[in-house]
């Protein structure tokens, strides 16, 4: 996150600042399918934004895109705000066998 940016380049410290506070959100998991979707389009738009230079690292950023999408699909964990508030929901698929 570089704070030191010039102040035309207010967009950039907003989308870092935005990646900062949905990082804790997922820490905390508070939220975590919302937070998790926006954090990969999020992560998305700087690996494909014009403005960033090769030197930024592109693919750190796809790979941080792809991570919280499949954070976002999975859902929080069992120790999580969202378990704690919504309850954990757990899904059994069942004996795939049975209906052979």
């Amino acid at each position: 996150m570089d704070l030191s940016a010039p102040p035309g380049e207010s967009i950039t410290m907003v989308r870092d600042l935005f990646a900062a506070a949905g990082g804790i959100f997922l820490l905390a998991g508070l939220l975590t399918p919302v937070v998790g979707a926006l954090i990969a389009l999020d992560q998305a738009w700087i690996a494909f934004s014009v403005t960033g230079s090769p030197q930024d690292g592109q693919w750190i950023h796809i790979l941080l895109a792809v991570l919280t999408a499949a954070v976002a699909m999975l859902g929080p964990g069992a120790w999580s705000f969202d378990a704690r508030r919504f309850g954990r929901q757990r899904f059994d698929l069942g004996d795939r066998n049975r209906g052979r």
